[in-house]
């Protein structure tokens, strides 16, 4: 029976593999929301992607409108989503729903 569970499992993987991998590619997220949601892997990395761009929308704001004094925290804050969602792409390719740090526990609590 548990082996049933795995083959389905790794079905909803592989038919979500594409999709949860440009979850992590800015607004590409976007694209898996309205196509890919049924997916539960897609949809996993999915929030976690929309965690990651929300992050990186307001840290191009705050550039815009600060300017460079708020250039430090820029670097940093886009360094850092890019890190995440590396951490994410590998993630999706390894087959695993792994929740991210910083980001992994508020995008569990995202509804869609």
């Amino acid at each position: 029976m548990s082996k049933r569970i795995d083959e389905n499992e790794e079905k909803v993987i592989q038919e979500g593999i594409f999709f949860a991998f440009i979850s992590y590619v800015f607004f590409l997220v976007i694209l898996t929301l309205l196509f890919k949601r049924e997916n539960k892997f897609c949809l996993f990395h999915a929030k976690q992607g929309l965690v990651i761009f929300v992050m990186e929308t307001v840290i191009i704001l705050l550039r815009l409108l600060l300017g460079e004094i708020f250039n430090f925290f820029y670097h940093l804050g886009m360094l850092i989503s890019i890190v995440l969602s590396v951490w994410g792409i590998i993630s999706v390719l390894m087959g695993k729903y792994k929740k991210l740090p910083l980001i992994g526990e508020i995008a569990s609590k995202i509804v869609i």
